[in-house]
């Protein structure tokens, strides 16, 4: 019989060995499912497997603008409907799916969508579905529905129990399109079984302030400052007038007081 070492690291990589897919809660989490990426290198650097994740909800906590989600989400989606093969460890199916049958479904946005400003993000305005729900069961049927039928999905859902967040969750698993759900940031104190949450926040000038609440690897306290001018403002833009608070954003929230943590149970400072 091999003699077994005692070492803490030969130990750790005869586990790795065993079970590949084996993660540490000290690391950040690697994954064998398909992620397409962000458009932002600081904030694909921080999430596992380098990107948004598909076959999973993606939770966005902040204020009911309707604006920083588009300019957050925009270079992903983008990216998702002129390239087929753009998500890493995407399917052979997916990958010769032609991009132009491919449709991102709004449920309950905060405010009709404006077409103009749509497409000046690269978002073209045959790919767009609007459904209005007038109540939070038909929104969630609604948010079931398309995620089963496996189309981009971003649906506004304040009122969405945890419960019912852990059902679109268990639908996502058999879709390969993203799925981003839109929630209050004071929903950041209850529990979710979506495995990727961020708080977004307007940061300085055009920026964005982004800070992850929960992933699948070690707490990430520090914010994130990502550029978000759009394409077709920043030839307009001034360099001065590029560090200057756009007038429809509210000033940056103060942080939260509590300290995120990797499985979203938040511990409170001392």
């Amino acid at each position: 019989m091999p003699p077994v070492s005692s070492s803490p690291l030969a130990a750790a990589s005869a586990l790795e060995a065993l079970h590949p897919r084996l993660w540490r809660g000290s690391s950040l989490g690697a994954t064998a499912e398909p992620t397409l990426p962000s458009g932002f290198a600081p904030l694909d650097a921080e999430l596992p497997g380098g990107g948004w994740p598909l076959r999973a909800v993606t939770e966005l906590l902040g204020g009911p603008s309707g604006v920083l989600e588009w300019r957050l989400l925009a270079p992903a989606l983008r990216r998702w409907w002129d390239d087929p093969g753009s998500s890493a460890g995407a399917t052979a199916q997916r990958k010769q799916a032609p991009p132009n049958h491919r449709r991102l479904l709004l449920v309950n946005p905060p405010h009709m969508p404006h077409l103009p400003g749509l497409q000046a993000l690269g978002l073209p305005a045959s790919a767009l579905i609007w459904v209005s729900a007038d109540t939070p069961v038909q929104q969630l049927w609604a948010t079931e529905q398309a995620i089963r039928s496996r189309v981009a999905v971003l649906a506004w859902l304040p009122e969405a129990r945890p419960e019912q967040i852990r059902r679109l969750q268990v639908c996502a698993l058999g879709s390969e399109a993203p799925m981003f759900l839109m929630r209050p940031d004071q929903a950041r104190h209850q529990s979710s079984a979506a495995p990727l949450r961020l708080l977004v926040q307007p940061g300085e000038g055009w920026e964005l302030a982004v800070q992850l609440i929960k992933r699948r690897g070690p707490a990430h306290e520090d914010w994130l400052a990502l550029p978000a001018t759009p394409d077709a403002v920043a030839p307009l833009l001034t360099t001065a007038r590029r560090h200057a608070v756009p007038p429809s954003m509210p000033a940056p929230a103060p942080a939260p007081t509590e300290r995120p943590h990797a499985l979203a149970r938040p511990v409170l400072h001392a």
